[in-house]
């Protein structure tokens, strides 16, 4: 669907990502005023690649494909889970940064959810299980089967809760490419001389 049949429908298109090294979930949502239905959804298996690096360059070229053929109007990503494990949680945390960069390139704007917001807007408990969650995405959108890997409804989930939310609650700050990245963080970029 090209950009200019959204404008004429008034419709736009929310992706959701749940990010991950291993498999990174993600979600399409049409939303057409109050009614959302679902595009697409699955995962990004990224277990057979060797070295994060390669991962992360998957990551980037799987997140800009699926932009450069469903042409979303938002990005919204689930923030990572602090956890104890340092390590994890630092490749998590550029994953995440890969997808975002992936936004950011093609100018889409991201916004960032905590897990528990998530929940929250989806299931009523910020405490829900995936399965929970997976199950009340069943309900709401009209999926047919669960399906095997929860990393693809979870992004759903976001997907789904920006939209509850519109953007207002973000965990962190809104970013709507490159140039308002550059000019909300000039001190993080040193320009080219």
């Amino acid at each position: 669907m090209s950009k200019e049949d959204k404008k004429d429908a008034k419709e736009k298109i929310i992706l959701g990502i749940d990010p991950g090294t291993n498999v990174m979930g993600y979600g399409l949502l049409l939303v057409e005023g109050n009614k959302y239905s679902v595009l697409q959804f699955g995962v990004i298996h990224l277990k057979k690649y060797v070295g994060h690096e390669l991962k992360l360059k998957k990551i980037f070229e799987r997140v800009t494909g699926i932009i450069d053929e469903f042409h979303p109007d938002t990005v919204a990503l689930e923030a990572p889970f602090y956890g104890e494990n340092v390590q994890s949680m630092l490749k998590l945390g550029r994953a995440q940064g890969v997808a975002m960069a992936a936004a950011l390139a093609r100018d889409i704007p991201i916004t960032e959810y905590s897990p528990k917001k998530v929940k929250q807007s989806v299931t009523g408990n910020g405490n829900a299980s995936k399965i929970q969650v997976a199950e009340m995405l069943k309900t709401l959108l009209k999926i047919e089967e669960i399906p095997k890997l929860l990393d693809a409804t979870d992004a759903l989930a976001v997907a789904l809760c920006h939209h509850f939310h519109d953007g207002r609650l973000q965990t962190r700050g809104r970013t709507a490419g490159w140039k308002s990245f550059l000019e909300d963080n000039p001190n993080r970029v040193k320009s080219p001389k």
